[in-house]
């Protein structure tokens, strides 16, 4: 029978109240069933995999959670002519698990993303992305259980709707559960080019060139765990969501009255900017905060749990940071990890 917990031991963040009943599915067959009865029974849903971009209010969830642990990686081959793997894997797996697995395949594509938490599934629910790689460029299919049709449905990557941190998944989250996705990867011995400056610097190559692929992998995991991004219990500058703001995205006209020492990235007609940067220069910076809800000591992008702190201070702290930068550089920041039971 379905029991109730503590979210609080499911989430990275490890802040959330109960949930009214708890189950955990093993095969996408139970994944579906209990997904299904729960919308048969028009019970409030959360399917929960590894918790890493989730905020849960104090009072919990009322109704049912489902853990994601559905396994199995299986290579399918690979297209004529062309050198590489296709590989379809469960929501289940565990990301960086995944990441190791490929890097020891020799299969290049991720390399650059080790050390992001939580399950496959949620990776192109998010389109997570980091040192200038991002899993839409590896992603060929995602399978998902379509919650208002009630039947299985695969999506063809041109079909995800994935942009900056989106994806169609993202957009319809009551709509669509991640069953499995499907990764096409170049074999190799070399890494994909490397794109982003601080990775190439720590590297020592140029922008655009490329490295072994364990050494890429090893220098973004010490790079991540510089500022606090690899889960440690130990401690608790990883006791996070990970990056609680998205970099903000601005018309040209909104990144011209930003100061000229502000990060730019031009994106089409659009200018990307760093939340860190405008995080710190708003006065916010590394270990802001009093009690038991703080940013990280490692970097401003992360609101910690320095232990014992509640979903209510996360959401004080993250409020004060999101007002202060709209006051100081008008610009608001949008929350990265998805709010279940609160608000911010």
């Amino acid at each position: 029978m379905p029991e109730s917990a503590a979210l609080a031991e499911f989430t990275t963040l490890r802040v959330g109240g109960p949930a009214q009943h708890l189950v955990t599915a093993t095969t996408d067959a139970e994944l579906i069933a209990a997904v299904t009865a729960a919308d048969q029974a028009g019970e409030p849903l959360l399917v929960l995999g590894g918790g890493s971009n989730l905020v849960v209010g104090d009072a919990g969830f009322r109704g049912t959670v489902v853990l994601v642990r559905t396994r199995g990686v299986t290579a399918v081959g690979a297209g004529c002519g062309w050198t590489g793997a296709e590989v379809e894997v469960a929501a289940g797996e565990v990301w960086d698990e995944f990441v190791d697995h490929a890097v020891a395949q020799e299969w290049v594509g991720i390399e650059a993303l080790t050390g992001i938490p939580g399950l496959v599934g949620a990776t192109p629910v998010q389109n997570v992305g980091a040192y200038g790689a991002e899993v839409a460029d590896v992603v060929t299919r995602v399978r998902t259980w379509d919650r208002q049709d009630r039947a299985q449905r695969t999506f063809a990557a041109a079909d995800c709707g994935f942009g900056y941190r989106w994806s169609r998944f993202k957009a319809e989250p009551d709509r669509w559960v991640v069953l499995g996705v499907t990764f096409q990867f170049r074999s190799g011995t070399l890494s994909a080019p490397v794109r982003y400056a601080e990775l190439a610097a720590r590297l020592g190559v140029e922008i655009g060139a490329r490295a072994p692929v364990p050494e890429v992998r090893d220098a973004v995991r010490a790079l991540r765990a510089s500022k606090g991004m690899v889960l440690d219990p130990a401690d608790h500058d990883t006791w996070s969501a990970g990056s609680f703001f998205t970099n903000p995205v601005l018309a040209a006209e909104e990144a011209a009255r930003l100061p000229d020492e502000a990060p730019r990235w031009p994106e089409g007609d659009r200018v990307k900017t760093s939340a860190a940067w405008l995080i710190e220069h708003a006065g916010f910076g590394k270990g802001y905060g009093e009690g038991a809800a703080r940013l990280s000591s490692k970097h401003t992008l992360a609101l910690t749990n320095r232990g014992g702190a509640t979903a209510d201070q996360v959401l004080a702290l993250a409020r004060e940071v999101r007002d202060g930068v709209r006051e100081r550089f008008g610009v608001t920041l949008v929350n990265e990890p998805v709010l279940v039971g609160c608000e911010l």
